[in-house]
C-alpha cells in the first residue's frame, strides 16, 4: 500500500515537474491588482487638488488654509505608516489592505456631504475627514512593496514596483479629467461621492482576488519555484503565527533600521522624490488655474499630459533597471544610475520660471520633469530589495514615513511661498532643489544596496 508521506522520489519528481512545467503568470494578475488599487489610492488623495479652487470659493479659504488642508492628509498618512506596516506583518496583507481600501473610500464618500453642515462646520469636517483618509491609506505602499517582495524575483522587481508606483500618473490621466468634469457639471461634492462608491466596490474585488503565491489558485508550482529561486519571499504569509520563528520586536527592529546608513540615505532620497510627487498631487492643477489662467475644465485635461509621460517614465525606469540587472550589473548600479538620471531630468521643472505665461512651453517643461520623476521613482524597488523578510511591512512603513514627511512640508511651504510672493517661481525652485537632494543622497550616503539581515536582538521572543 502507498505511504501517505512523500518519499524522496516523490520530492524529486515534484521538483522536476516544477522546473519543466510551463510557468503560470499569476504574478502579472497580482501586479495589475496592485496597480488598480494604487490608482484609486492616488486619485482619492489628489481629489482636493481638483476641487480645491471650488472649495476655496464656497468656503472662503485663502491659499495658506488650503495648504494646511492639503497637509492634513499627509500628517495622518505619515503617522499611519509604521502602524500600518506592523498591522500588515501581524495580520496579513489580504485582510488589512481590504479593510483599508474600504475605510478610506468611505471617508472620501463622506466628504461629499459636508456642505450640509454649513461653512464653519464643513471646513472642520473636511479637515477631520482628510485626516481619516490619511490614516486609512497608511498600509497602502508598505503592502505593495511587501507583495512585490513575495510575488516577484529580484530580476523582475523593479518593473513590478514601477508598475504599481506609476499608478499615481495613471490616476491623473484617468481620474483628473473625470473629477474635473464632475466638479464642473455637478459641483465638487459629486467627485467625492463617485470616488467613494467606486472604492468600496474595489475593496470587495481585492478580498476576492488577492492571494499569496503558495495559496493562489492560478499559480502553479513552476511559477512559485521560479519566484522562490529568484529571491521572492513566497511563504511570507503562509504561517503568520508560526511558533518556531522568533517574533520581531518592533522597537528593536526600528532602532536597527534607523541605524543603517544605507537605509537612512534611501529615506532622505525618497523625501526629495516625494516632494516632487506632492507638488503634482496638490498645487500643480492650481498652478495651471491661477498661474496660467486656465479654466478648471482645461486644467483637468492639461494636467493629464505630464501624467501620461510620468507613467511612461515610471515603467521605463523599472524596465531599464531590471535590464541592467539581467545584463550582469550589480543591484546598486542598476537602481542608482536610473534614479540619478531621472532626478536630473526632473530638475527641468525650474525652467518654467523662464517660460512666463507661455502655456505650451510650461507644459513641455512640466512633462519633461514628470517623465524624469517617473524614471527615477525606484524607491519602492529599493525597499523590496533591502527589507528583512520578517519585517517587510514595518520596513516599508518606516521608509514611507520619511517619504511622506514631504507631504506635510510641500503643501505648506508652497502655500507660504505663493501667498508671500504672489507667484509660483519660488515653489518651482524648491521642488527642483529636492530633486538635487535625492541625487546627493543616493550618490554619497546610500552606498551598496543589499538586503538587511536583522540581528538577534530585533527577533527575540518577548518574555
Amino acid at each position: 500500500m502507498k505511504s501517505s508521506s512523500p518519499s524522496l522520489g516523490d520530492s524529486v519528481v515534484h521538483a522536476t515537474a516544477a522546473t519543466t512545467t510551463k510557468r503560470s503568470r499569476a504574478r502579472y494578475l497580482i501586479v495589475a491588482l496592485l496597480f488598480i488599487v494604487s490608482m484609486l489610492n492616488n486619485a482619492d488623495r489628489a481629489i482636493l487638488s481638483i476641487t480645491g479652487t471650488e472649495i476655496q470659493s464656497s468656503l472662503g479659504m485663502d491659499a495658506i488654509t488650503l495648504g494646511y488642508l492639503f497637509s492634513s492628509f499627509a500628517w495622518a498618512y505619515m503617522l499611519a505608516q509604521i502602524p500600518g506596516g506592523w498591522l500588515i506583518d501581524r495580520f496579513g496583507s489580504k485582510r488589512v489592505y481590504g479593510g483599508a481600501i474600504f475605510l478610506w473610500s468611505f471617508f472620501t464618500l463622506l466628504q461629499g456631504f459636508v456642505p450640509i453642515l454649513g461653512v464653519g462646520a464643513a471646513m472642520v469636517a473636511l479637515f477631520v475627514l482628510r485626516i481619516a483618509v490619511g490614516l486609512a491609506e497608511g498600509p497602502t505602499y508598505p503592502n505593495n512593496s511587501r507583495v512585490v517582495s513575495a510575488w516577484f524575483p529580484s530580476s523582475e522587481r523593479a518593473t513590478a514596483s514601477a508598475i504599481f508606483n506609476s499608478a499615481q500618473y495613471a490616476a491623473a490621466v484617468v481620474f483628473t479629467p473625470l473629477m474635473g468634469w464632475l466638479t464642473h457639471a455637478h459641483g465638487w461634492p459629486a467627485a467625492y461621492i463617485v470616488m467613494g462608491v467606486l472604492g468600496m466596490v474595489i475593496a470587495l474585488g481585492w478580498m476576492a482576488l488577492f492571494h499569496f503565491p503558495t495559496r493562489h489558485p492560478r499559480a502553479n508550482p513552476a511559477e512559485v519555484e521560479y519566484i522562490r529561486a529568484g529571491g521572492g519571499m513566497v511563504d511570507m504569509d503562509s504561517a503568520p503565527s508560526a511558533k518556531n520563528e522568533p517574533a520581531v520586536q518592533t522597537w528593536a527592529c526600528l532602532k536597527e533600521l534607523l541605524g543603517n546608513r544605507m537605509l537612512l540615505g534611501v529615506y532622505i532620497g525618497q523625501f526629495g522624490i516625494t516632494t516632487i510627487v506632492y507638488f503634482f498631487l496638490t498645487w500643480f492643477p492650481i498652478y495651471l488655474i491661477k498661474g496660467l489662467n486656465m479654466p478648471i475644465m482645461s486644467a483637468g485635461f492639461v494636467a493629464a499630459i505630464p501624467a501620461v509621460f510620468g507613467f511612461l517614465g515610471g515603467v521605463l525606469g523599472g524596465v531599464v533597471s531590471d535590464w541592467l540587472l539581467k545584463r550582469g550589473h550589480s543591484v546598486t548600479f542598476a537602481r542608482k544610475s536610473v534614479i540619478v538620471v531621472g532626478m536630473l531630468l526632473s530638475m527641468s521643472i525650474v525652467l518654467c520660471n523662464w517660460a512666463g505665461t507661455n502655456q505650451n512651453l510650461v507644459i513641455l517643461c512640466m512633462t519633461l520633469a514628470f517623465f524624469g520623476k517617473g524614471v527615477g521613482s525606484l524607491g519602492w524597488t529599493v525597499v523590496a530589495d533591502t527589507s528583512p523578510k520578517e519585517a517587510a511591512g514595518l520596513a516599508g512603513g518606516l521608509f514611507n514615513t520619511f517619504a511622506n514627511a514631504a507631504g506635510i512640508t510641500t503643501p505648506i511651504v508652497i502655500g507660504y511661498l505663493v501667498q508671500s510672493t504672489g507667484s509660483f517661481d519660488g515653489a518651482l525652485i524648491y521642488v527642483a532643489a529636492n530633486a538635487l537632494l535625492t541625487i546627493f543622497s543616493f550618490l554619497f550616503i546610500v552606498g551598496p544596496i543589499k538586503r538587511v539581515q536583522l540581528r538577534r536582538s530585533a527577533q527575540e521572543q518577548a518574555e
